[in-house]
């Protein structure tokens, strides 16, 4: 059976995009029955934000060699139904996010663990698409050894 991964970022355009692609990737080369989808909690996309994924997160996935798979889709904002598909939620930043959760969804907020991960106008995204990295690398790891 199939284990569900959500990743929740601001607008479902760089951060959690990248995570869900990321990890998917992983776990698929390691054989781990786990996959990642991933949603905006943001009511409404930024008009700033300008085709289905940020350039800066398809540009190191690439760069990674990173298969695409989901890539090409519009960001989506998340729903009640996303939350009971999900066997375990992460979203991307703490401060950012866990108001954003207890406005909109707070039947949830005990299951959303919460990692630190700046949006592009607070890190460079060299540093925040590496923690990403770290953290999905520490999570896949988590997941094989339970």
């Amino acid at each position: 059976m199939k284990r569900q991964i959500l990743f929740l970022c601001t607008g479902n355009y760089y951060r959690s995009r990248y995570a869900e692609v990321l990890f998917n990737s992983r776990a698929r080369k390691v054989g781990l029955a786990w996959r990642a989808f991933s949603r905006g909690l943001a009511e409404k996309g930024s008009p700033e934000n300008v085709g289905p994924i940020s350039p800066i997160a398809l540009q190191a996935l690439l760069a990674r060699n990173i298969e695409l798979e989901g890539h090409d889709r519009l960001p989506i904002s998340c729903s009640a139904a996303d939350f009971e598909m999900a066997d375990l939620i992460i979203a991307l930043k703490d401060d950012e996010h866990r108001p954003m959760v207890g406005r909109r969804f707070p039947e949830i907020r005990s299951r959303v663990e919460y990692w630190e991960v700046d949006d592009v106008a607070v890190a460079e995204p060299a540093t925040a698409l590496a923690l990403i990295d770290e953290r999905v690398d520490g999570l896949l790891a988590q997941l094989r050894s339970s």
